[in-house]
């Protein structure tokens, strides 16, 4: 039987609208592994120490998949790598700052109703509560999703949340790779 899981991705390096098709692609060609669906893709300001780069593009994907999470978060670091994405070596990958820019992010946010806490992964992810850019796309696609430990739908998360942050839709055609160069021209 498949797993259920959501995937958080975010870029804030180079062609974002390009990194966040790209790494889409990338997912939807894993094997043992279908897309079921994708939030709308938002704007965001870096949270947290963030050295350099602009503002992210954020969004959410559900998939589903035969593999395990360690596995799956494999895979998703593979894609990392693979999209030109370099961790700091030694460092876990839920470490917290500084951060740096990133050309990809895949977080993987939920795997089932699992609870996972190992060396490198932790299941739910373990901030998502806190941050405005991950509940606002999660909302779109499980907004009665009960978080496994907290006890609370994403929708009471989103509601509850009192960090700031602005988060801005962004319209198709804010995305489409001719938009980009013509806001490149007109600069």
């Amino acid at each position: 039987m498949p797993h259920r899981a959501f995937i958080g991705i975010g870029s804030n390096l180079g062609d974002r609208a390009g990194n966040f098709r790209e790494a889409i692609s990338r997912l939807s060609a894993l094997p043992m592994t279908r897309p079921v669906r994708q939030s709308s893709i938002y704007e965001t300001e870096p949270v947290g120490d963030v050295r350099g780069g602009g503002p992210f593009l954020n969004g959410v994907i559900e998939i589903e998949t035969e593999f395990e999470a360690a596995t799956l978060l494999n895979k998703l670091l593979g894609i990392e790598r693979l999209m030109g994405r370099r961790r700091v070596r030694g460092r876990k990958p839920h470490a917290r700052g500084p951060y740096r820019p990133r050309v990809i992010d895949l977080d993987l946010l939920f795997f089932d109703k699992e609870v996972i806490a190992s060396r490198n992964l932790q299941v739910p992810h373990p901030r998502l509560h806190e941050r405005r850019f991950v509940l606002i796309p999660m909302s779109e696609l499980a907004p009665s999703l009960v978080h496994p430990t907290i006890n609370r739908t994403i929708s009471e998360l989103l509601s509850a949340l009192k960090a700031p942050g602005r988060v801005t839709l962004m319209r198709a055609d804010q995305l489409r790779p001719e938009a980009a160069r013509r806001a490149m021209l007109t600069r």
